[in-house]
């Protein structure tokens, strides 16, 4: 799906996109209500109704020192979540996307290390604290049916910042559940910002996600590109 947006943000004409949902987590269709049924998600991408979103544009480094350009539809992360993805790409997927995700999230957990971060809005808000994670959401939903973004609009020109903090293993323990029905934004070392930029830097270079894609590392930049593709959707 992102290798899809990244090609069809290329032209200044877009067809609409249609998705058949067949990955691992299949997180970017929940928030439209696009159903994993094969012949269902068919229908819709045949006969469903165009619905304009937005999109991120994300500059960042390489994994080879370069700098890069790429664009996310769904979700993207810096810290932890990078590293979720990466391993949960790497390992089976006999059972399901939803188990791949939170093994991985359990496994990188632990041999997380929580590191200074700084974080800047739009609006000139600035974070500089230890983290173990900042999300930008354009869409609600993420690893494997993980609610990050319960209150995200992927058409209101504005990121949902999710910046966790500090967190220890009793705070895992406490919250991980949380994170499938998006209670755990109540947590006192989590904190929801919107703007319609984000920059993200770090003393080390922190590995960033986009749509479960490991592209590179921090120093990162994301920036809404308002209404920039057509979805179809159920009526």
């Amino acid at each position: 799906m992102n290798e899809v947006v990244n090609g069809l943000m290329r032209r200044e004409r877009r067809p609409d996109l249609a998705i058949i949902p067949l990955g691992t987590g299949m997180d970017f269709v929940r928030t439209y209500g696009i159903p994993n049924d094969f012949d269902a998600a068919v229908r819709i991408a045949a006969t469903g109704t165009p619905r304009t979103i937005d999109v991120g544009r994300v500059e960042f480094r390489e994994w080879g020192g370069g700098q890069a350009v790429r664009h996310v539809g769904n979700v993207g992360s810096v810290g932890m979540s990078a590293a979720v993805a990466q391993r949960a790409n790497g390992m089976s997927k006999a059972l399901g996307g939803r188990a791949t995700f939170f093994y991985a999230l359990v496994r990188v957990f632990f041999e997380w290390q929580n590191t200074p971060v700084t974080v800047e809005l739009d609006d000139g808000t600035r974070r500089e604290a230890r983290m173990h994670d900042v999300v930008v959401a354009n869409g609600q939903w993420h690893g494997g049916a993980m609610w990050l973004a319960p209150e995200a609009k992927p058409d209101d020109g504005l990121f949902d910042v999710i910046l966790v903090g500090d967190i220890n293993k009793r705070d895992f323990a406490t919250t991980a559940p949380k994170i499938y029905r998006g209670t755990y934004l109540a947590h006192p070392k989590v904190e929801l910002l919107r703007s319609r930029s984000v920059t993200v830097d770090a003393p080390e270079h922190l590995p960033i996600e986009l749509d479960g894609e490991q592209v590179g590392t921090t120093p990162a930049r994301f920036e809404v590109v308002p209404g920039a593709l057509r979805i179809r959707v159920p009526a």
